[in-house]
C-alpha cells in the first residue's frame, strides 16, 4: 500500500505488549490505590538517575516547574537576573518570570542554533546576572556547553540547564541532564521519553539542591504539617512514573529509530534549497526532532506542499523570545544580533517519531524534492 500521509508525530507507535503491560500496571496501581507517590515513584527516579549517571533525579507534575523549582533550589529570588536563550520555549522565559525574577534574553548562533561563548560572555560582563538558563533545543547542546559550563562557574553564574528536548543526547561522551549543575527536562508524551501525560524532572549531583527540590515540589514541607519554604503542588502521578518506567526500557530503541530518520533525511535532501541541521561533532543527538533551514521567503510555498501532499510539519519556534508580546513588560534586557528572529522565520521541521518507517521517510523526501 502506497503511503499518502505521514503525521508530523504520532504517539501510537509502540513497542509489541507495551499497551497491555501498561494497562496491567495500570489496574495494578488502581487496585492498591496508589495515585501519587509510592515505590512507582522512587524505581522510576533511580532508574531516571541510573539512565542518566544523575547523583539526584526528582520527579515533578510538568517541565514548567522542573525550571521554576531548579530555579529557586539554587537561590533565584525576586529581581535577580536571570539569562535565557532568545530562542527557546515559552516555557523557559516564564519560568524566570514565575518565580519573580527578571529574564534577560541573550541571542543565539546562528549556526549552531544555541549559545556561543563569546555572546555568553559578553551578557555575563553586561548584566552581571545571579544565574542563566541554558537550552538545547532540537535534542542538541551547544559545542560550547563545557567552555559555558566553566565561565558561568569561574564568574559565580548559577547555571540551570532546560533539558526539555534532550533527554538521552550527550556532550563530549557525558550526559547532559547527568553531568550539569541542576539541569531539568519534560517528560510531556511528544519527548523522546514521554508520559502518559504530563510530568518533568530534574537532576543534580548537590545534595542541597536536590532536598530543596524535594521540599520545593510538595507545598515546601519539612515534615507533613509543617511548611519551611513556599512550595508548589508538583508531585509526579503513579500512572506517569508507570509509563517512564516502561518506556525507559525501550528507550535505546526509540532514540536509535529517531536518529535513523535524522540521518535519512540529512542525505536525501542534500544540496537542497531545504538545507537539513545537524549537531556540531562534541555532541551526540537524540533524535528528538528534524531541522532544516529554508529562505523565509521560499519557507511558505514549501509548507504549502507538504500540506497537499498530507505531510505535517512544525516550525520549532516560530518566534524570539524578546519578541513575543508577553515579554515586553517582563524584559530586564537583552542582547539581539538577529539570529533567533532569523531562525524563527527560516527553520523547518518534518517529520520525526520513533518507528517511522523507511516508507513514510521516502514519501516526505520525495515530495520535498519534487517541490524544488
Amino acid at each position: 500500500m502506497s503511503i499518502q500521509q505521514v503525521p508530523f508525530i504520532t504517539l501510537n507507535r509502540f513497542e509489541p505488549g507495551f499497551r497491555d503491560e501498561f494497562l496491567n500496571g495500570v489496574a495494578s496501581l488502581f487496585d492498591k490505590t496508589q495515585f501519587v507517590g509510592g515505590p512507582i515513584v522512587a524505581e522510576m527516579e533511580a532508574n531516571l538517575a541510573a539512565f542518566t549517571k544523575s547523583k539526584h533525579a526528582i520527579g515533578c507534575a510538568n517541565g514548567t516547574d522542573a525550571i521554576q523549582i531548579a530555579l529557586r533550589a539554587v537561590g533565584v529570588e525576586k529581581n535577580d537576573k536571570v539569562l535565557v536563550p532568545d530562542m527557546t520555549f515559552w516555557a523557559t522565559f516564564e519560568a524566570v518570570v514565575n518565580v519573580g525574577a527578571n529574564p534577560v534574553t541573550v541571542d543565539v548562533h546562528r549556526d549552531t542554533c544555541h549559545w556561543d561563548l563569546a555572546t555568553f560572555k559578553k551578557a555575563v560582563e553586561q548584566f552581571k546576572p545571579k544565574a542563566a538558563v541554558m537550552v538545547h533545543l532540537y535534542g542538541w547542546a551547544s559545542p560550547d556547553t563545557m567552555e559555558i559550563r566553566k565561565f558561568a562557574k569561574d564568574a559565580g553564574v548559577l547555571l540551570i540547564e532546560d533539558g526539555a528536548q534532550c533527554f538521552g543526547t550527550e556532550i563530549e561522551g557525558q550526559s547532559i541532564l547527568g553531568s550539569a549543575l541542576i539541569s531539568t527536562t519534560s517528560f510531556y508524551p511528544a519527548k523522546v521519553l514521554g508520559a502518559s501525560g504530563d510530568a518533568g524532572a530534574i537532576f543534580t549531583a548537590n545534595d542541597e539542591y536536590a532536598k530543596n527540590c524535594r521540599t520545593l515540589i510538595n507545598h515546601g514541607r519539612t515534615d507533613h504539617y509543617s511548611h519551611g519554604m513556599i512550595g508548589w503542588n508538583s508531585r509526579i502521578g503513579a500512572y506517569e512514573s508507570l509509563f517512564l518506567n516502561m518506556s525507559l526500557k525501550h528507550i535505546s530503541a526509540r532514540i536509535e529509530s529517531r536518529m535513523k530518520a535524522v540521518k535519512f533525511y540529512t542525505e536525501a535532501l542534500q544540496g537542497l534549497p531545504f538545507k537539513p541541521v545537524r549537531a556540531g561533532a562534541k555532541v551526540t543527538e537524540n533524535g528528538y526532532c528534524q531541522v532544516g533551514m529554508i529562505d523565509p521567503a521560499l519557507r511558505p510555498a514549501l509548507i504549502e506542499t507538504l500540506k497537499k501532499a498530507n505531510i505535517g510539519h512544525g516550525t520549532i519556534y516560530p518566534g524570539a523570545m524578546s519578541l513575543q508580546s508577553g515579554a515586553k513588560d517582563h524584559l530586564a534586557g537583552k542582547i539581539d544580533n538577529g539570529n533567533a528572529h532569523y531562525i524563527s522565520q527560516a527553520v523547518l521541521n518534518l517529520p520525526c517519531f520513533a518507528y517511522i518507517t523507511t516508507e513514510e521517510l521516502q514519501y516526505v523526501c520525495d515530495t520535498v524534492k519534487k517541490h524544488f
